[in-house]
Order: C-alpha cells, then sequence, then structure tokens
C-alpha cells in the first residue's frame, strides 16, 4: 500500500516538471495554465492567467477550458497545445498530469509545476484573490 507522499513521488517521476521560474516565463509567452486547487483555494490567492479546475473533476472539464470551449473537437485543441498544471505544493497537479497523460494527452506537453503555488509565493511573484 503507497501513501499519498509515495503515490504523489510516483506521480512525479513519470511527468514533466518545471519550476515557477519557467512557469512565469512561459506565462509571459502566452501559457496555458490550469490551477487544479480547490475552488476556496483558488479564491484565496492564484495566478491570474490561470483557469481553475479542480483535480477532482479535470478530466471531465478540461474540454471546457476558456481556449476550446465551444469546439467539436476542444479535447484535441487543449492538449495540442502545452498545458501548465499547478496545485499548493506540486503533489495534486503531479497526479493531475499523469491523469490526463492516461487520457491520451502527450506527455511533453503536460507539464506539473514543482513546488505549486507554495513556491510561487516564495518567489513573491504576483497574484489575485476572488475572480
Amino acid at each position: 500500500m503507497l501513501s499519498s507522499q509515495e503515490l504523489c513521488a510516483q506521480a512525479r517521476s513519470n511527468v514533466s516538471e518545471i519550476d515557477v521560474h519557467e512557469l512565469q516565463q512561459k506565462i509571459a509567452e502566452g501559457a496555458r495554465v490550469v490551477d487544479v486547487r480547490e475552488p476556496g483555494e483558488f479564491a484565496a490567492g492564484h495566478i491570474r492567467q490561470a483557469v481553475n479546475m479542480p483535480r477532482g473533476v479535470l478530466e471531465m472539464q478540461i474540454n471546457q477550458h476558456p481556449a476550446v470551449a465551444g469546439y467539436d473537437d476542444a479535447l484535441q485543441r487543449i492538449a495540442a497545445e502545452p498545458l501548465y498544471l499547478i496545485c499548493r505544493s506540486g503533489g495534486r497537479s503531479a497526479l493531475a498530469a499523469e491523469s490526463l497523460v492516461r487520457m491520451g494527452f502527450d506527455q511533453a506537453k503536460v507539464i506539473s509545476v514543482a513546488g505549486g503555488m507554495q513556491a510561487w509565493e516564495e518567489a513573491k511573484y504576483p497574484q489575485v484573490a476572488g475572480e
């Protein structure tokens, strides 16, 4: 039996990761960021460009991302570009990335943010609350 920490560590070893400094650069280039935390966590503070899709419903809602919503081929469209997943510390985003890869997303295009919002805050990068 695996502990939650072991499960997250296993997921991290199976997915691509970047740090928050790389994410900041990618956001400046127009990256798509999905925050997989719960709505209350997201409302308390998040990256302005992030879209909130909690991990528990990510697989069912990913085709509703604002960048592709309304298209018949929304799933293929969202999978065509890199997708950066962030959570509080990097565990849930790694699990979410692993799940999207199992759905058929390209492993190189689904990237978990190591350290999550904790690392983002420590780096003193901007956040917004509410919204």
